[in-house]
């Protein structure tokens, strides 16, 4: 007779309590369970016990400010034995002077809107484009509101041209410099002097920054330790920038020095005047130049009394005037007198004129009056630009107009629209945030501020 097999019957033998039963993997909750809870405990009050805040930070400290990461106080608030999260700009002003560049407009910004802490170490002057953006995507000017631009959102959205290319009026922006330069010349194939090699000339031939120690290629060692008589502000264009400079010390590779004749130009053009002589007058003051050139005279004809009797060259008889003695007898005065004007009218009329623009309405004694370089030192004066930053580049990849300009009135540093090619948003681009270019804190109104911040092991040393 067949076995009868029913559910009940097969539920009998199963063990209801089968998850009472210990198990290795339920040992090992229990201890785990057990274990992490006790460890993390002990972890804090090994902090605790050593006076080590940073386990109750919700990050680290930037570089500059990780001498504070135990010392919660020095800029939180401490209350009922614990610290507030927030804290004012009383904490920041007391270690640091941060003007803000218009400090009537309300309302102020905090401290903290821009320079965010507990971020790890990040560059805390790197503020975000929405912290300008607040302001500058709809800014209201009334006291001048043609002068800004009002609606800037970012580096690429809403930036204008810059300043020093803006045409006014309908009119196109010059160079104000009056020094007559071809540069498409220049970057050409061109010969050294009278009758020097054909050379190819390189943008550092002539523009380095002021830091530079490399030695020049085209300079003239004669005029190199020369000091002229005129200043700097007789030549620069000093503008008075608006801008707010960083509170960094400058390396003196940030902007490119004013060229100079005795670096830049002396090989090639050459300022010679006689042909008794082989040296150059000086590039100095018309004045300058006029007493050169009479003692050098006075003291050749000492040595060569011999030469006032004058033979008429007839190379230089002019049609239509009549025909000088065959020879003339001059006095030393006279003779002087002769050669120092003639050798004037070669430098006024041709050789100083080639590059200036001179004047002989005004001029005392004479001699002609020399327009002010006019050279321009900066020109983006709202912003930091650094060339130093920029070596890596050649130079006619960013000033392209430098290799066809025939103009001196030409303004040949790049647009806005070169920069926004390397400065954009995305990893295969540079930084394009405001702060790269711009400062908020106007660190000319700095004040001293009075430290009031002791480090915690001094106070212990000295007690």
């Amino acid at each position: 007779m067949p076995r009868t097999r029913t559910t009940k019957k097969l539920a009998q033998r199963i063990d209801l309590n089968y998850f009472k039963r210990p198990t290795p993997f339920k040992r090992a909750k229990f201890w785990l369970s057990v274990l992490a809870p006790g460890v993390a405990l002990l972890w804090i009050a090994s902090h605790f016990i050593s006076h080590d805040p940073r386990v109750y930070s919700s990050g680290r400290l930037s570089e500059p400010h990780a001498v504070f990461e135990k010392q919660c106080a020095a800029c939180h608030v401490q209350k009922a034995g614990a610290f507030s999260a927030s804290f004012s700009d009383t904490a920041c002003l007391s270690c640091h002077d941060g003007p803000a560049h218009h400090p009537d407009v309300q309302p102020r910004l905090a401290c903290a809107e821009c320079h965010v802490e507990h971020g790890g170490r990040v560059n805390l002057v790197a503020a975000s484009n929405q912290a300008c953006a607040s302001c500058h995507s709809d800014l209201q000017s009334p006291a001048n509101p043609a002068h800004f631009a009002a609606h800037i959102r970012t580096f690429e959205d809403g930036h204008p041209e810059f300043a020093a290319l803006r045409s006014v009026s309908g009119v196109a922006a010059t160079d104000p410099g009056t020094i007559k330069l071809n540069h498409g010349i220049h970057m050409k194939p061109i010969r050294v002097g009278p009758n020097g090699p054909v050379v190819q000339l390189d943008c550092s031939d002539c523009h380095r920054a002021s830091a530079a120690k490399a030695s020049w290629t085209y300079a003239d060692a004669e005029y190199v330790p020369a000091k002229p008589s005129y200043t700097d502000k007789e030549v620069l264009l000093l503008v008075t920038s608006s801008g707010n400079s960083p509170p960094r010390p400058a390396t003196g590779r940030e902007l490119m020095a004013p060229p100079r004749f005795a670096t830049a130009c002396a090989r090639c053009h050459l300022l010679t005047f006689d042909k008794r002589f082989d040296e150059g007058v000086p590039h100095d003051k018309p004045e300058v130049i006029h007493a050169f050139l009479v003692k050098k005279f006075a003291a050749y004809i000492a040595a060569h009394p011999s030469e006032v009797r004058v033979a008429r060259d007839p190379s230089r008889d002019l049609t239509g005037k009549p025909f000088p003695p065959e020879v003339r007898v001059l006095t030393p005065a006279q003779w002087i007198a002769e050669r120092t004007a003639a050798s004037e009218d070669l430098l006024w009329r041709k050789t100083c004129k080639q590059c200036h623009t001179l004047s002989f309405a005004g001029g005392e004694n004479g001699l002609p009056e020399i327009a002010p370089a006019r050279i321009t030192v900066k020109w983006l004066p709202h912003s930091n630009f650094d060339h130093d930053a920029h070596r890596g580049f050649a130079c006619a990849s960013c000033h392209q107009k430098s290799l066809t300009s025939t103009e001196s009135s030409d303004i040949l540093i790049p647009g806005i629209a070169v920069c926004q090619t390397c400065h954009a948003p995305g990893p295969a681009h540079a930084e394009s945030r405001c702060f790269e270019c711009h400062t908020y804190h106007d660190w000319s109104k700095r004040r001293e501020i009075r430290p009031s911040f002791t480090l915690p092991a001094l106070r212990s040393s000295a007690d």
